[in-house]
């Protein structure tokens, strides 16, 4: 997954004792070597005997290295990481960015990163410096060039406004979107998204996608279809409530895209809940960079308990999401010693994960409440 490739010092001994989630039983955790151990360790250090400890909190929808301007230099991305590290964002699947950011993967003090190398759009079709620009002939060699890039994802725009239209539209034909997609399988990656409205993720998800990000325009059909194939969708909740602006701004030009950006932004946490309903696996994502700040997934695990209760919020933003991507889902012998430590239930005030009173990261307290 291009995340294990790690130097620098051993992390210290640490002994905790607290509530582990999910199972939600009082546990004594040892931490050696980056590792959980569930048998005492000589000379750990104690640094907690009581709180809520839970797996290190991902984030499934972000781009480090990425601003409204597009890449940005190394400091900078290095802050975004921090501040999402910060707020206990241990585990990052990046959706896209122009940068390579592959020197974090020697940083011991900086979050995972689970790479979709850049995001790949139509000429003129999508935010300024943000994307590989191509003509649809080139798809299926881009799509080759980012999934050998990446750690195992591809990213595509889906959907974007079209001047002709003056509306939302797909970017692909669905027939070379299907081929393409086939190309990334071929190459061991997974395919996904960014979707808006309606036409490009019915497409996208019948021609054999992986995830979808965003989903604003899901039907019926479309979700039944994404239930039975397990296709993922991350909503980046926080990005939808900025619909009203978008629409604000493009009312002028595009009328029809205002008020279409409308009517998805007032039926968004219906469409979602229907999601989680019929069993899509979702996860929690924030789409940081660009114009969103970074370390702001315990409000997207807010809006998310508003569509399903803060069992399934946190699931999305931890145990759920890790498990997804291929990581160590819970605090058992042997995993990452990545975790978050609470001073209250987050099962009942998500709220709480605003506040980490510790944020360890392979076994080293990287931050402190």
């Amino acid at each position: 997954m291009g995340i294990e490739r790690r130097t620098g010092p051993e992390p210290s001994c640490l002994h905790l004792r607290g509530t582990v989630l999910p199972d939600g039983e009082v546990r004594d955790l040892w931490l050696v070597d980056g590792l959980v151990r569930t048998q005492p360790a000589a000379g750990a250090v104690t640094v907690t005997t009581e709180g809520w400890i839970m797996p290190g909190l991902v984030d499934a929808h972000c781009h480090i290295g990425l601003d409204s301007a597009g890449g940005v230099d190394r400091p900078t991305a290095e802050a975004q990481a921090r501040a999402d590290r910060d707020a206990g964002t241990l585990l990052v699947r990046d959706a896209g960015s122009p940068i390579d950011t592959h020197w974090i993967d020697q940083r011991e003090e900086l979050p995972r990163i689970i790479r979709a190398g850049r995001h790949i759009a139509r000429q003129k079709r999508y935010l300024r410096n943000y994307a590989v620009e191509i003509d649809p002939e080139a798809l299926l060699a881009e799509v080759d060039r980012q999934a050998r890039a990446g750690d195992g994802w591809v990213k595509l725009v889906g959907d974007w406004i079209d001047r002709e239209v003056g509306d939302l539209a797909p970017l692909w034909p669905a027939d070379l979107a299907a081929a393409a997609i086939a190309r990334a399988h071929e190459l061991g990656a997974r395919v996904t998204a960014h979707c808006f409205a309606e036409q490009s993720v019915q497409e996208l998800v019948r021609a054999g996608i992986d995830g979808i990000e965003h989903g604003t325009g899901l039907d019926d059909d479309t979700i039944a279809l994404m239930a039975e194939r397990q296709v993922s969708l991350v909503p980046t909740l926080i990005n939808l409530e900025n619909f009203p602006s978008f629409a604000a701004a493009g009312q002028a030009k595009f009328p029809t895209y205002a008020t279409h950006m409308r009517e998805l932004f007032a039926r968004r946490l219906r469409t979602i809940g229907q999601a989680k309903d019929a069993g899509i696996p979702i996860f929690a994502g924030t789409d940081a960079g660009g114009t969103i700040p970074h370390g702001m997934l315990p409000a997207e695990i807010a809006l998310l308990a508003r569509v399903g209760g803060g069992d399934f919020a946190l699931g999305a933003a931890s145990w759920r999401a890790r498990a997804w991507l291929g990581a160590p889902a819970c605090l058992d012998e042997g995993a990452w010693a990545d975790l978050v430590v609470y001073d209250a239930d987050p099962r009942t005030d998500v709220a709480v994960t605003r506040a980490p009173r510790l944020v360890i990261l392979r076994g080293r307290v990287v931050a402190r409440g």
